[in-house]
């Protein structure tokens, strides 16, 4: 159980209901990164978290799930290829952590697929490609110097 003293919903809008985004193309940046075990517990796989940084879906935020450590050497190939191509995309291509890939900006392609358990639609990355500019890894320290969001920067 969680303390929730001090909360009132009266002074607290309500979250709006989010329906998937239209089917395109979005530059985004990796705002988080984590290790976790797979539901069987035979592996591990790297979620990355993706948030739009532009246009009217700005903040919007899109995960993807990669099979980096899996006893099934294809889902492992699919993954590292993934990878590469988000590596690419954000311009480090020999990343030492995961963290090394944050707040880099690329174009993510985005569609729109419908769940086979549910039927709901929801969205899925199917592709990345690099921003016009060249990225750069931004500083640790230069990131709470400037009012500029670091995928402007």
């Amino acid at each position: 159980m969680a303390n929730l003293n001090g909360f009132d919903a009266n002074q607290v809008e309500p979250a709006d209901d989010l329906e998937p985004i239209p089917a395109g193309k979005y530059l985004a940046v990796i705002t988080d990164s984590e290790m976790k075990p797979t539901k069987s517990g035979t592996g591990n796989y790297l979620q990355l978290t993706f948030q739009i940084v532009e246009g009217e879906y700005a903040n919007r935020l899109l995960w993807v799930r990669l099979n980096l450590d899996n006893p099934n050497a294809t889902a492992v190939e699919i993954a590292r290829r993934e990878l590469s191509s988000i590596c690419r995309s954000v311009g480090v291509l020999v990343p030492t952590d995961s963290a090394d890939l944050h707040n880099l900006p690329c174009l993510i392609h985005v569609r729109v697929k419908r769940r086979s358990d549910t039927g709901e639609l929801q969205n899925e990355i199917k592709g990345y490609s690099k921003k016009d500019a060249v990225a750069q890894p931004i500083a640790a320290s230069d990131v709470g110097n400037s009012s500029d969001p670091p995928w402007k920067r």
